[in-house]
């Protein structure tokens, strides 16, 4: 077996949820989720490398927007009609906090309901 030693180990943190019954504002608005994604960066102690939004077009319309870190990724993607909303954030590194970035797209959403998950992506799970 091979011995790994503790720097060779990734610690990888994902937390991801679906946020329900969203007032239709927030969601069709690129700018405000896009800074709320970028507050989120800072929140999860992550280094932003570039973010990218989109609004998407079209009845079930909404919005895309995804920041890509140094640590791995934050994304929410809004479904306008549906009146919802899924927010991904994986992060590597032991410094890293992806809970306080996701409550924080919580606290600014403000769904009346959400779901949240979590999965433990380290190497040394086995």
């Amino acid at each position: 077996m091979l011995e790994m030693s503790e720097k060779d180990i990734v610690v990888g943190k994902h937390v991801y949820g679906n946020l329900y019954d969203i007032e239709e504002s927030r969601l069709g608005n690129e700018e405000y989720i896009k800074q709320k994604v970028l507050e989120a960066v800072e929140k999860s102690r992550s280094t932003l490398i570039e973010i990218k939004s989109w609004t998407i077009p079209g009845k079930k319309g909404g919005v895309s927007v995804i920041a890509l870190v140094d640590e791995s990724h934050i994304a929410v993607h809004t479904w306008v009609e549906y009146k919802y909303a899924t927010v991904d954030i994986y992060t590597c590194g032991a410094h890293t906090d992806p809970w306080a970035a996701f409550l924080h797209l919580v606290k600014a959403l403000k769904p009346k309901a959400f779901r949240v998950y979590y999965a433990d992506r380290s190497s040394n799970t086995l």
